[in-house]
């Protein structure tokens, strides 16, 4: 016996036979939450039981707040490092504000070039973010052996080096997540 074909349907989910999927409304809580969270959460590695003898781990909420920075340049406002980079000095044991301080120039400083510029490309997002993370680090530093005595520049040296070589991989992250944030 031959099944007609106007027979079979497939499954669909209820209410969304007829619904189009262009010129679909995205979740206003999904396209704000992901990149708060995101930030959030990769300032909470710092947390995270590693030991070693000097600093080694790469500040990861750095690195997320500026790639979603770069990448989506309306996306977080300029005030955004304040409240971002004081949350920062809570989870990663730096004097309390150095972050916040450090995170809101370096949005300025990117707010400047993007003013200036007419159009910027990955590679030059790299080297601004290369340039931000190492000014980061020093200025976090700095403002450390302001309160108590600080050791030489040199052991920030790796940090710097494998930040700077793992940013590419917390973009690659952050477009991932951007691509979730935007799909329905």
């Amino acid at each position: 016996m031959k099944i007609p074909v106007s027979a079979i349907r497939l499954p669909t989910r209820a209410g969304r036979e007829y619904e189009s999927r262009f010129d679909r409304e995205q979740s206003l809580l999904r396209m704000l939450a992901i990149p708060i969270a995101s930030v959030i959460l990769a300032s909470m590695v710092t947390t995270l039981p590693i030991f070693s003898s000097g600093p080694l781990l790469p500040p990861f909420g750095l690195l997320m707040f500026l790639s979603w920075r770069l990448m989506r340049p309306g996306l977080l406002p300029v005030w955004s490092g304040v409240p971002f980079g004081l949350l920062d000095d809570l989870f990663s044991g730096q004097p309390f504000g150095s972050a916040g301080l450090l995170w809101s120039l370096a949005m300025l400083i990117i707010e400047i070039i993007d003013y200036r510029a007419k159009w910027r490309d990955y590679q030059q997002d790299c080297l601004i973010a290369a340039l931000l993370i190492t000014a980061v680090l020093l200025g976090g530093w700095w403002i450390a052996g302001i309160s108590h005595a600080a050791s030489e520049p040199m052991v920030l040296f790796p940090q710097i080096i494998l930040s700077i070589l793992l940013y590419p991989l917390v973009v690659r992250i952050c477009a991932r997540l951007d691509s979730w944030r935007l799909a329905t």
